[in-house]
C-alpha cells in the first residue's frame, strides 16, 4: 500500500527555519516525482516545490524561491523541504504528494498530476 508520511512541522518565529520530511513506502520510490503543496485556512491548496524522480530537476513557486530547498534521498525513500527565512504567510498545512514520472523531464507542478497524498503537517510562523 502506497503511503506518504510528512513530519517536521511546528511553530517557528518569523525568520526561522524548519525542515519537513516526506517518508514514502509501498511503491518504487525512484520512479516517482514528489511535490510539496500547502493550504492555508480559507485558501486553495497551492504548489510549493517539486523534484524529479532522480532528483536532478527541481521547481519552486515564486513565493518561496531562494528560501526553500527541496531534496531527496532515494536510499532512504525520503524527500525533504528545507524552509529558511520563514514568513507568517508561509503558515499552512504542508502536504507531500507523489506521481509516477519515469522517462519524463522535470516534475509536475499542478495538483491534478499527483494521485497520492500524505496527511499533511502544520507549519505555523508567528511571533
Amino acid at each position: 500500500q502506497l503511503q506518504l508520511v510528512e513530519s517536521g512541522g511546528g511553530l517557528v518565529q518569523p525568520g526561522g527555519s524548519l525542515r519537513l520530511s516526506c517518508a514514502a513506502s509501498g511503491f518504487t520510490f525512484d520512479y516517482y516525482a514528489i511535490g510539496w503543496f500547502r493550504q492555508a485556512p480559507g485558501k486553495e491548496r497551492e504548489g510549493v516545490s517539486c523534484i524529479s524522480s532522480g532528483g536532478g530537476y527541481t521547481n519552486y513557486a515564486d513565493s518561496v524561491k531562494g528560501r526553500f530547498t527541496i531534496s531527496r534521498d532515494n536510499a532512504k525513500r525520503t524527500v525533504y523541504l528545507q524552509m529558511n527565512s520563514l514568513k507568517p504567510e508561509d503558515t499552512a498545512v504542508y502536504y507531500c504528494a507523489s506521481t509516477p514520472w519515469v522517462g519524463a523531464r522535470g516534475c509536475p507542478t499542478v495538483l491534478h498530476e499527483y494521485g497520492y497524498w500524505g496527511q499533511g503537517t502544520q507549519v505555523t510562523v508567528s511571533s
